[in-house]
């Protein structure tokens, strides 16, 4: 605590004042252009890591950036969600995982939750459809890779999770919004972002950014090309 007592001290002498301005337009409303959904985990930092100011991101942050399919859920991923893009005018959503996912760990071994941690393993049901395309799917994975692997296809099934939402339907279809899935690796610093087109994920392009997201119905089922060990 004595840590961040000194934090906020720092914070209020040195950046508020040499930002006051941006602080007093803040005040007067948010107007963020991304919503960024990511994991909970204390080693994810999405402003430091897109280098973005206050205001700039509407944030959803829980373990494993997990958003239940609509009326699955009446917690508070579904209606941040519907604010952000209704309210806020959002037109891009990232759902960004990360490497040494917890949550990701926890939904390869469900079943020894449930004892110890039942409001998690209630919680990771809801990536149910993640943990039955490993199963089916990469059987022959094990260790690391059959952890990154599901690190991946969780930020994908989250992407159609979130199409199961009427604004986001309504948007897609308008052509007003994007969906965008990434995965930034602890170790490295490196972000990788899934091209529908090439099914597989790859540093992020300028030219990549504005991509129409290709829906199951126009593509083979995402594990085929999904993984990506870089």
């Amino acid at each position: 605590m004595k840590q961040l007592i000194q934090g906020l001290h720092e914070f209020q002498t040195n950046y508020f004042t040499t930002h006051r301005e941006l602080f007093e337009l803040l005040s007067q409303g948010q107007h963020p252009r991304v919503l960024f959904i990511t994991c909970s985990d204390s080693r994810i930092d999405p402003n430091l890591i897109t280098q973005t100011k206050p205001g700039e991101m509407f944030i959803i942050r829980n373990a494993g950036n997990i958003i239940p399919p609509y009326g699955a859920t009446n917690g508070g991923e579904g209606a941040a969600v519907e604010y952000a893009i209704h309210a806020l005018g959002i037109e891009d959503v990232i759902v960004c995982g990360h490497s040494h996912c917890g949550a990701m760990k926890g939904l390869l071994k469900l079943s020894k939750l449930e004892e110890d941690m039942p409001m998690v393993y209630e919680w990771l049901k809801h990536a149910e459809a993640t943990r039955r395309i490993i199963k089916e799917h990469y059987q022959s994975y094990e260790g690391e890779d059959l952890l990154n692997v599901s690190i991946q296809e969780n930020v994908l099934n989250q992407l159609e999770n979130l199409r199961t939402y009427p604004v986001i339907q309504s948007r897609l279809k308008a052509g007003k919004l994007q969906l965008h899935a990434w995965v930034y690796e602890i170790e490295s610093g490196e972000v990788m972002e899934y091209n529908p087109v090439q099914g597989q994920f790859i540093p992020p392009r300028t030219q990549f950014a504005r991509a129409t997201w290709i829906t199951p119905e126009q593509q083979e089922r995402i594990f085929k090309g999904s993984y990506n060990a870089h």
